[in-house]
């Protein structure tokens, strides 16, 4: 039996390169833009799938894979991918937010945590001796008694909602359409801003969500107000931000995404009023794994194959497209 042929267009594991040349027979695409181009037109035409992280699929690169049945993404956000053009082709597209979904709201919980109660400095205020001479440490917030609005109530705001409420914040949530959940829905982010003391940012980047968070959010939101982005950096605009709190406007933020990462402005490295973490919000051994291995996986199904996973070969049908 021909295995299918597929394009690898992503910097993985080297045990999930292994998988994927033992399932299938594997096309590496170059990282030179020239030569990918010349490589596209030479074997474009035989390429089935795709096994992609960060690589950019437009409306030009699909032209040169008239064949391309299924995209299988290492990650969740899709921002690099034309989404309507691969749809109005009939490209099933496969990504891993249903895996890293838990890992994301842990760490948006943890930084929202970070943020209001101050950890980052308390340590240091511990680890430089200051304790002993300046005496009790300045008191924090308590997300339990705030308001906490999320912006994006997908699979990973869902899960952030599920574990705010076991805190006993009160939600509300923003997006492009009313969900069936009992937390208020606001058809308007800033005023959902207004009526909050924290934002927790978990849209998609589109060109819709592109600087969504602009001075006159940031502004409703206040200076006393709270902003936790674990989405993508582009969606908060970042002078925007750096003026807000340069005017004191915003009480603190915690960021894991930068609008131009992995460079990071010196005035928000400064501000200790901010939580800073280097992208890592599915940054687990076991759900990093997961995600490479959903990878090989929905391929798999996809074409009829057996599973490295299950042993089992599963109908393409069965699995749904995200």
């Amino acid at each position: 039996m021909t295995k299918p042929i597929i394009l690898n267009a992503a910097e993985l594991p080297e045990w999930t390169h292994a998988e994927l040349r033992a399932l299938f027979t594997v096309l590496d695409l170059p990282q030179e833009p020239e030569s990918a181009n010349a490589f596209l037109k030479e074997h474009g035409n035989k390429v089935r799938g795709i096994a992609l992280r960060k690589t950019k699929i437009d409306t030009a690169f699909l032209d040169t894979l008239p064949a391309l049945e299924i995209i299988s993404s290492y990650s969740a956000g899709l921002d690099n991918v034309d989404i309507g053009a691969t749809r109005a082709r009939g490209i099933r597209i496969e990504n891993t937010s249903h895996i890293l979904a838990e890992d994301v709201s842990n760490a948006a919980v943890g930084l929202a945590l970070a943020v209001t109660r101050d950890f980052v400095n308390a340590d240091a205020y511990v680890r430089s001796g200051q304790w002993p001479v300046q005496g009790q440490y300045r008191l924090g917030r308590s997300i339990s008694r705030m308001k906490v609005g999320i912006v994006g109530l997908g699979t990973i705001g869902s899960a952030i909602a599920h574990r705010l409420k076991a805190f006993g914040s009160k939600l509300a949530y923003f997006g492009p359409s009313r969900k069936p959940v009992d937390i208020p829905y606001y058809d308007d982010v800033t005023r959902l801003a207004r009526d909050c003391d924290m934002l927790i940012l978990t849209c998609p980047l589109s060109s819709a969500t592109h600087h969504l968070i602009d001075a006159t959010v940031i502004d409703a939101l206040g200076p006393d107000g709270f902003l936790v982005n674990i989405a993508r950096g582009p969606v908060v605009d970042e002078q925007a931000l750096i003026a807000a709190l340069a005017s004191d406007r915003l009480a603190g933020a915690a960021l894991d995404v930068f609008e131009h990462e992995p460079a990071v402005p010196e005035a928000l490295i400064r501000d200790r009023r901010l939580v800073l973490t280097p992208h890592i919000g599915s940054g687990t051994e076991e759900t990093r794994r997961a995600m490479a291995e959903n990878v090989v996986d929905a391929l798999a199904r996809h074409f009829g194959i057996e599973s490295p996973r299950s042993g089992t070969v599963i109908d393409a049908e069965l699995e749904s497209t995200h």
